[in-house]
């Protein structure tokens, strides 16, 4: 017997593909590649963590698996450009996977705070940048061959991804906020 479908609403749809395109336009904006990794600093890490904590984990995930499905294709949705499967082979392709459960996690916390105030969303995001370390680096471990090297070279990322978590968990508290009776409610009810 087959499983029941599960059917998205107009407006969950509209949703997810809004925040996919809102992850690509923050592709816009060119990585900053610092040391030897490969893997450039950029904004669009944060796409995935603003998708988890506004639209909650199922819609927020649809939407990170969207974009890089849209990217695996071939369109160039990456920073800098980047689409195909390329980046997904090389050294930043275990962030890219770890974009999806970045959102998961970061969705699932604010699911399951009473009230998405700052510090719950804070930590989201917190938990959502580690996931995608925890995919991330034993990916680029593997690529250049030592694990080791992969967590300092990693090191480098940071500060800025600290500085894009506080950013997002301040956007996203403030949606929250101002939209006390939609974005709650609609996380909850995944």
């Amino acid at each position: 017997m087959p499983a029941p479908r599960v059917s998205l609403p107009a407006a969950d749809l509209a949703r997810i593909v809004v925040f996919a395109a809102f992850i690509a336009v923050l592709g816009i904006f060119p990585g900053i590649y610092f040391g030897a990794s490969g893997v450039p600093v950029v904004i669009q890490n944060a796409g995935p963590l603003l998708a988890g904590v506004l639209l909650g984990a199922r819609r927020g995930t649809a939407s990170v698996v969207l974009l890089l499905a849209l990217t695996a294709i071939g369109l160039p949705l990456l920073s800098g450009g980047r689409g195909g499967l390329a980046p997904f082979v090389g050294p930043s392709g275990g962030f890219l996977f770890g974009w999806i459960l970045s959102a998961l996690v970061a969705g699932l916390i604010v699911s399951r705070a009473a009230k998405p105030n700052l510090p719950v969303i804070g930590l989201a995001t917190l938990a959502g940048l580690l996931s995608s370390y925890l995919i991330g680096i034993p990916f680029l471990g593997a690529y250049i061959g030592d694990l080791g090297a992969a967590a300092v070279q990693s090191l480098v990322f940071v500060p800025g991804d600290l500085a894009k978590v506080a950013a997002t968990a301040a956007i996203a508290a403030v949606v929250h906020r101002a939209l006390p009776g939609t974005l709650p409610r609609t996380a909850r009810t995944e």
